[in-house]
């Protein structure tokens, strides 16, 4: 009887610590990026595709990103250093140079 105690405690223990690891904290975050396309959009989209990022829109409109990220798995300060990676400069961080000389004409902004 001990025997079958044991595993039910087991597998209760495991059904919670599942159940508390599959709600991890879902952590929003907006902030500035300059672009000016579609072309754009999908770049500065697509550099934030990685794990623990959940969605990524970036208006060509206001030029704001609006993220929904994990926090446990992703900082804040890495999703402006992905961005930046892509070629484009974020309120925090400035593009890659060789990044963004390498953008098409239409996605070259004026930069600061």
């Amino acid at each position: 009887m001990k025997t079958l105690s044991k595993i039910i405690f087991l597998v209760s223990f495991m059904m919670l610590f599942t159940f508390c690891n599959s709600n991890a904290q879902t952590t929003k975050a907006k902030f500035k990026v300059y672009g000016n396309c579609d072309m754009c959009k999908k770049t500065i989209e697509t550099a934030l595709d990685v794990k623990g990022v959940k969605a990524a829109n970036w208006s060509t409109e206001t030029k704001m990103i609006e993220i929904s990220y994990q926090s446990d798995k992703i900082s804040e300060d890495k999703l402006h250093e992905l961005i930046a990676a892509s070629g484009y400069d974020t309120e925090k961080q400035k593009g890659d140079d060789k990044a963004y000389s390498n953008l098409p004409g239409c996605c070259q902004y004026s930069r600061k």
